[in-house]
């Protein structure tokens, strides 16, 4: 974007800005019939289901089949970035459903060309080939596999509390089973590490799932910091909730592993459908300045949430930058212990009053309330999530108001 230029919220005309567009794809139905087939016929994975049957999303809004509306804070799994039922997004389905959807793995089509090409050229120099996946921890377990192509090597450093999917290699990057919560490097820290990477001939891989396409204020988060990884993964924000995901690396990491018979054949390499989302999704960011509207918006954002620090000593730290908070919930400042308990009783309170901002309770997880909005979020919308968020707070009994 050239100095000077105007940031402006999302055109009225999209999704996002529509919030009484109600889907209605799904009706009349009967909740507990559903509730109880739930119980019957689906497989826990590691999460408790929500106790709401979801019928549609549309814009920044869910909506469930008892006729509750929610906003959205959390983008799905902090995954559609431009909200629910995009226009743009839904039409590019539609025509590739119809005509381009599903390929064999060897052969390519114009939609990841069109992909790889505006991701690299937006990218800094020595990010200049990518392959496109379905999921962070496929597409972290590819970068992995990479660098010890690469380097002939096999030993994995990962940052401590770090979160990069559940498959095998995704989790031996990780070590044990948390969750951080939302913490922003230091400054000059990815700088040293990248420095100290080079001096061990090892590779940097970045994994920006969750802070890539805009949602920090930055189109990256590595551009904040200047620094170009050897490897950089990108998944959920990429496919605005679809499953799409990238490895980008440089073209000597790339020549030096085919050489090396470097193979990551699965059933969804390069899909042409989920492709041609992602460079939509590009597009639009671009086009439409979201970055900078990210970053606006993400202004409005941590001082309304600091507001509430200031209002409730329950409240142990806000961290994070654009449109991407952690609000921490301790039993006391001083301590910092989590208080998993209270957190829950927020985050239902304000789903009670039509606010969706996930905070898991498992215990390693921190109590942490992780925000992340689709990043088309209008001024007027961010005021009235936090004018909910604030009146969770207010009734809920033991958030120490100061």
């Amino acid at each position: 974007m050239a100095p000077g230029a105007t940031i402006i919220n999302p055109s009225p005309d999209t999704a996002t800005s529509n919030p009484d567009d109600k889907p209605h794809l799904y009706q009349n139905l009967n909740e507990k019939s559903l509730q109880e087939k739930t119980s019957k016929y689906l497989l826990k994975y590691g999460t408790q289901f929500n106790k709401d049957v979801i019928t549609g999303s549309k814009g920044l809004y869910v909506y469930t089949a008892s006729g509750h509306k929610i906003l959205d804070w959390t983008s799905g799994q902090m995954s559609c970035l431009l909200g629910h039922g995009h226009p743009e997004i839904v039409k590019v389905i539609s025509d590739h459903a119809a005509s381009l959807d599903h390929l064999f793995s060897g052969m390519v089509s114009p939609p990841v060309i069109s992909l790889g090409e505006r991701l690299c050229t937006l990218l800094p120099p020595g990010l200049d080939k990518a392959f496109f996946l379905s999921t962070g921890g496929e597409s972290n377990e590819a970068a992995i596999k990479m660098a010890k192509v690469y380097t002939g090597r096999f030993e994995i450093v990962g940052l401590g509390a770090s979160w990069h999917g559940v498959t095998a290699q995704a989790l031996g990057a990780q070590y044990h089973f948390v969750f951080g919560g939302m913490h922003v490097l230091p400054p000059g820290y990815l700088a040293a590490l990248k420095k100290q990477c080079e001096k061990r001939g090892m590779l940097l891989i970045v994994d920006e799932a969750q802070t890539g396409v805009g949602r920090c204020g930055d189109l990256m988060a590595i551009n904040h910091e200047n620094v170009v990884p050897d490897i950089l993964t990108l998944s959920k924000t990429l496919g605005n909730g679809l499953p799409l995901s990238a490895v980008v690396t440089s073209a000597e990491i790339d020549s030096v592993c085919a050489e090396r018979d470097f193979c990551f054949y699965t059933t969804h390499v390069n899909d042409p459908l989920p492709a041609a989302v992602g460079d939509k999704v590009l597009e639009i960011v671009v086009r439409d300045n979201l970055v900078e509207h990210s970053r606006a918006m993400g202004r409005v954002l941590h001082d309304g949430l600091n507001k509430l620090k200031e209002k409730y000593g329950c409240i142990g730290d806000v961290r994070g930058r654009g449109l991407m908070a952690g609000v921490e919930i301790v039993q006391d400042r001083a301590t910092k212990t989590p208080a998993l308990e209270l957190g829950r009783a927020i985050g239902d309170r304000a789903y009670e009053l039509g606010l969706w901002a996930n905070l898991s309770s498992h215990p390693s997880f921190g109590g942490v309330f992780r925000i992340a909005p689709p990043i088309t979020i209008t001024e007027d919308q961010l005021r009235h999530g936090l004018e909910i968020l604030g009146k969770a707070f207010e009734t809920t009994t033991g958030t120490i108001p100061l």
